[in-house]
């Protein structure tokens, strides 16, 4: 890791942020509190864990929270979440870093999001008898666990003191190595993902941009997406649009910008400008694509083409229909709206023009799709209530 940070500023920032855990933690942690501490290796993880941060402090303001990341990119952009009293990166897992690190603060109860299996950490919160629950977790044949030669791993799992599943197939695994301290409950994100519905800031500017045509939010791209979606934006015609890159650097929208025909605007730029004027609008910043995708009639989700898709449910919330790349197998919420035909995913440039003209030229087909999406959402919710309840 040393070695890549030299040409890698991701891997600067992980080793760089790890020397200053220490330094951070002492200055900054309240030695007569208790905290519930909760670790993410990214973003993602972290809007899983959100719905229990938020109703604990909604509960009881005065309860402390500590928040750990494994990746840069969950600690950059949630460092200064104001719901947090601490938040840090999760030092190497080694018996030392885990001793000094639950010394140093009084850990009340941790919850570990979705997976990161530590070794030194949970065991050195079972040894001190600090009640530590797995929180939407989701485990697959092929993981370590379940191998003839992980034996030792799966003994990792034990250190739990109880285990919350997305689904069935993850209890069947546990209990073939004879893990049986778990119950399925689904997805903490369903909840997360509905909150944001209740929630959703009005952006006034979105809606004189779209008018009464229909709308398609592009959310989370990356460049092999862009490359399928360019060449069908330039050539719609009444149909508005926002493309939220996954990497929003200058030279990136600029690049992107210049691929279009259509008239575009930096998302950054509508404050002073008429959005009528213009037919695209390109999200240049971070923070906002969840509200933006409470006005899209349909939703492209990005990451399909590289490691794996970005979180489709942030649209299936507004009852949007989804279009996505092939990686999305890990993902069961993907493979039930593929099934209830409320998603659907392409392989290439034809089979997004066929898809989109198929919606969009049917209204009935665009209503049936939306309110799968929506009612899936819906039905999926409240493993954070019972979660809390069974924890607390």
């Amino acid at each position: 890791m040393k070695i890549v940070s030299l040409s890698n500023k991701k891997a600067e920032k992980w080793i760089k942020g790890r020397k200053e855990v220490w330094s951070k933690l002492s200055e900054q942690v309240d030695s007569n509190g208790s905290y519930i501490w909760f670790h993410c290796a990214s973003l993602g993880e972290f809007e899983q864990g959100r719905p229990l941060i938020e109703r604990i402090k909604a509960k009881d303001p005065n309860k402390k929270i500590l928040v750990t990341f494994f990746s840069p990119s969950g600690y950059e952009v949630r460092k200064n979440y104001e719901l947090a009293d601490l938040v840090l990166y999760l030092p190497l897992d080694t018996k030392k870093n885990a001793q000094r690190l639950l010394s140093s603060i009084n850990i009340q109860k941790a919850y570990f999001i979705k997976y990161e299996f530590w070794y030194y950490f949970l065991n050195e919160l079972h040894q001190r008898s600090i009640d530590t629950y797995l929180v939407s977790g989701i485990f697959r044949p092929s993981q370590i666990f379940f191998k003839p030669y992980g034996k030792w791993y799966a003994n990792i799992l034990n250190n739990f003191t109880f285990l919350y599943l997305q689904n069935e197939k993850s209890k069947e695994l546990l209990e073939s190595i004879h893990i049986t301290n778990c119950k399925v409950l689904g997805d903490t994100r369903f909840d997360r993902v509905n909150d944001i519905a209740l929630s959703a800031s009005e952006l006034s500017k979105i809606s004189s941009f779209k008018q009464n045509y229909k709308l398609i939010v592009c959310g989370s791209t990356w460049p092999e997406d862009e490359a399928l979606l360019v060449d069908y934006i330039n050539a719609s015609k009444n149909i508005k649009w926002i493309i939220a890159p996954h990497e929003v650097s200058e030279s990136h929208t600029i690049a992107l910008k210049n691929k279009l025909t259509k008239s575009s605007i930096l998302f950054s730029n509508l404050k002073d400008s008429d959005p009528t004027n213009y037919d695209i609008i390109i999200a240049d910043g971070y923070g906002y694509l969840t509200s933006l995708y409470k006005y899209a009639d349909i939703a492209y989700v990005g990451g399909g083409f590289g490691k794996s898709i970005h979180n489709i449910l942030e649209a299936a919330t507004f009852g949007a229909p989804i279009l996505f790349g092939p990686k999305h197998s890990k993902f069961k919420e993907a493979i039930d709206l593929i099934q209830l035909k409320g998603a659907f995913d392409i392989h290439n440039k034809l089979e997004v023009e066929s898809r989109l003209n198929s919606l969009l030229k049917s209204d009935s087909t665009l209503r049936s799709a939306s309110t799968i999406c929506k009612e899936y959402v819906t039905k999926n919710t409240g493993a954070t209530d019972i979660i809390l309840e069974e924890t607390s």
